[in-house]
Parts: C-alpha cells; structure tokens; sequence
C-alpha cells in the first residue's frame, strides 16, 4: 500500500518538472453553473468534472449536495490540504497524515429584503491541521507559515476582490454567449 510520504516524493517531483516548463502569467479559470429544471439545483461545471449544489427541503430544495457557503468552506479546505502538501514536498517535510477542519458561520437571515444588520456572506472561517509527521514542531511551523502566506484561496478570502458582473438576456432553447 502506498502511503502519503510516498506520494509526497512523487508530488515533489512533479512539482519540479511543472515549475520549469511553466510559463509565467495568469492562469485562466473558468467555471459554469446552470440551474436545473424544477429540482432548481445548481450544476457546476469545471473543465469535464460536475459538482451538485443544493439547498435543504427548507429552502425548497432537496439536499442533493451541499450550498454554496458550504462548498466555500470545502473549497479553502481543500486548498490548504494541498498547499500542505505541495509546501511539505517542496521542503523535504514528511508527513504520514494530513487532515484539515474548516468551519465558518452564514446567517441566511442576511437576504431578507431591508436587513443591514447582518453580513451577506460566511464569516469566521477558521481550519485545524491534523498532522502526523516525525518533523519538529519548527519545521511544521514554518511549514505552516509558507502555506499561509502562498495558499490562493485562503488569501482570497482574506484580502477583497473586486468582481465585474453583467446580464445578458437569452431566450429560452438558446444558447448562452461564451
């Protein structure tokens, strides 16, 4: 059986060979959502993957995958998990498990038509490591630190953005713009 320090060894080298045929320069992302018929749930499609978003019976929806608030908190999750890993094979750091925790709080309340009181998106995001790894307490903090300071959706959730957005009408069968 393959264990993480194995693959560490194989990201290690595969994050070198990446850095050099690497062009510098942004990297383009894009994502599409659409929302499905009278299930109204939200397919997110990203390159040939799909993700389900949905809501709870509460909110007319019927729990087939988690709400976007939630898939946020997966989503920086998994970004530091793989930073984790990236940084530690980069280092030479071994690690024999790698966990992490994410919890934030979202008050719906916030859409209710005139609330000002209350903040419109998750707040208090906060994520535990669970590590297991013979590296000192040292080397896991300045592990730790690298990933703070280069983990992209940590950093996008910790510094604001400015978002365009726009609306194009479409009629119904057509296709959307690209």
């Amino acid at each position: 059986m393959s264990t993480l320090r194995d693959y560490l060894s194989q990201k290690r080298t595969a994050l070198l060979a990446r850095r050099e045929s690497l062009a510098r320069g942004p990297v383009p992302l894009h994502a599409h959502v659409t929302a499905e018929g009278r299930s109204g749930i939200r397919r997110i499609r990203i390159r040939d993957f799909q993700i389900l978003s949905d809501s709870g019976p509460d909110f007319a929806g019927y729990d087939l995958g988690p709400g976007s608030p939630e898939l946020q908190a997966g989503v920086l999750g998994s970004c530091v998990t793989h930073i984790f890993l990236i940084k530690a094979a980069e280092s030479g750091i071994p690690l024999d498990s790698l966990e992490v925790d994410v919890r934030a709080e979202y008050d719906p309340a916030a859409q209710r038509p005139g609330e000002t009181g209350i903040p419109a998106y998750p707040q208090n995001f906060r994520y535990e490591v669970l590590i297991d790894s013979p590296a000192s307490d040292e080397e896991l903090a300045r592990l730790h630190a690298e990933v703070e300071r280069v983990c992209p959706i940590l950093n996008l959730i910790r510094h604001a953005q400015d978002i365009s957005g726009s609306v194009v009408r479409v009629r119904s069968g057509s296709a959307l713009p690209a």
